[in-house]
């Protein structure tokens, strides 16, 4: 039997929402407006009255669901609804105007990742003309799994990092072929080195070691960033520097940011972290860009 399209969305999105709600504690409670983290890079964001994000320019990538309520995103004269249960992708460096609309009588929720850097095992792809024309992506049964895992394993206490990975690749691999999701691949050679940076800022990373990822000798490398305008040290500064951000954003103390930002030295850490943020890497620090 040939379901209609429709219906057979409308089935997949109640199914990813019973996915979430089922095996995510805390999601769908009463909350506060703002943001909530639930992991690293991972969150959901609440309204309790309609809002207009306006002007609205994204660091990273974001891949969300819309658990309650709606959102509507503007780009342009272009506009998009999106209905609880929603898999979207928000790009990086685009204006947009955000509105979040909560249920009648309730509140708008979303889960969002941020997607800082890609996994291991997952490629980038050519840069393309344009974007899609939709922020939705098509939902299969596979990638219905695929979301419920890489949220559930990155909301873990305590969370293994080689486990989120893996679940956050086979997520974003049924994901690559996705006009919607096309901008989350694609990047220039000095964004390609910083998501590989981000996806693991903990380790000691050398010219060397990341051309060779790269596919480029190491002299190349080098030259192509200063014709963009930048360096290799520059970029795995900011990258770690943004990691320990995110953690600490998250609720995570300064030595355990630290220390997954790639730094043995707390003191060396804390001066980076202050002449890249502006102060230092103490207690408990809350978002501020909005979705």
């Amino acid at each position: 039997m040939n379901l209609h399209p429709d219906f057979q969305a409308d089935t997949l999105r109640r199914a990813l929402l019973d996915r979430l709600f089922g095996q995510m504690r805390g999601l769908g409670l009463p909350r506060a407006g703002g943001f909530h983290p639930q992991g690293d890079q991972l969150f959901t964001y609440c309204a309790v009255e309609r809002e207009r994000l306006a002007a609205t320019t994204l660091d990273h990538p974001l891949i969300g669901i819309v658990l309650r309520g709606r959102k509507e995103v503007w780009i342009g004269d272009a506009g998009e609804t999106l209905l609880p249960g929603t898999l979207f992708s928000l790009p990086k460096g685009v204006r947009m105007d955000i509105v979040n609309i909560p249920s009648e009588g309730g509140v708008y929720e979303s889960l969002i990742f941020e997607i800082a850097g890609l996994p291991p095992g997952i490629g980038t792809l050519p840069q393309g003309r344009g974007r899609s024309a939709s922020l939705a992506l098509r939902l299969t049964g596979d990638l219905v799994e695929a979301v419920a895992h890489a949220a559930t394993a990155i909301a873990a206490t305590p969370a293994r990092g080689d486990i989120k990975a893996l679940r956050l690749a086979e997520m974003l691999a049924l994901m690559q072929a996705d006009p919607a999701a096309r901008h989350i691949f694609t990047r220039d050679l000095a964004e390609d080195l910083a998501w590989r940076i981000a996806a693991r800022p903990d380790h000691g990373w050398t010219v060397a070691e990341a051309a060779r990822e790269m596919g480029l000798g190491a002299s190349t490398l080098r030259r192509r960033l200063a014709e963009a305008g930048t360096g290799f040290r520059d970029i795995v500064t900011g990258a770690r520097m943004a990691a320990a951000r995110r953690l600490i954003e998250g609720g995570a103390a300064a030595g355990e940011a630290a220390g997954a930002a790639g730094y043995a030295s707390r003191s060396h850490f804390a001066r980076r972290y202050r002449a890249a943020h502006g102060r230092l890497p103490s207690g408990r620090e809350t978002r501020k860009d909005p979705l």
